[in-house]
């Protein structure tokens, strides 16, 4: 069974009933009752006609309350890790209480002092020794510079 659809108030026709009006541009409207079909040809607004399911429409009337309140979904929050750290670390970080935080950090600074002193002490031993296997030379002499050059 084909149910159509006002063209004025919106109200469901259905088969044998109601009126059918062909504009000269061969647009077809469809009437429920001489009443719409009357208030149409007025050209009169459907949207300020109180009875009219676009007015009610605009007008939100007879929404059921479950339509009208929409459930708002809780955003969940995740933590994720970090590059370089990952989440069991960055939890143990936020659960150290601040004397720890900077009992932790003395001793990463000691530890960085004592390895920087060891390359230093390392470095400094192999200069000296090679002092000795021959003269010293500028990096001007080395290329063949022309202002350094010795006479034999």
């Amino acid at each position: 069974m084909a149910v159509e659809i006002d063209s004025f108030s919106g109200f469901r026709i259905y088969p044998s009933k109601g009126k059918l009006f062909v504009r000269g541009d061969s647009k077809v409207f469809r009437f429920a009752s001489s009443k719409n079909a009357s208030l149409f040809l007025q050209r009169k607004n459907p949207r300020k006609i109180a009875w009219t399911q676009v007015y009610r429409r605009m007008h939100k009337k007879g929404i059921t309350e479950e339509v009208a309140k929409k459930r708002s979904r809780r955003t969940v929050k995740h933590q994720r890790g970090i590059v370089g750290a990952d989440l069991s670390a960055i939890a143990a970080k936020r659960n150290q209480t601040a004397a720890q935080r900077s009992q932790l950090r003395l001793s990463a600074i000691q530890k960085a002092k004592t390895e920087k002193k060891e390359k230093e002490v390392k470095k400094a031993k192999p200069a000296r020794s090679a002092g000795a296997s021959g003269p010293k030379v500028s990096k001007q002499q080395m290329k063949g510079g022309s202002h350094a050059r010795t006479r034999v």
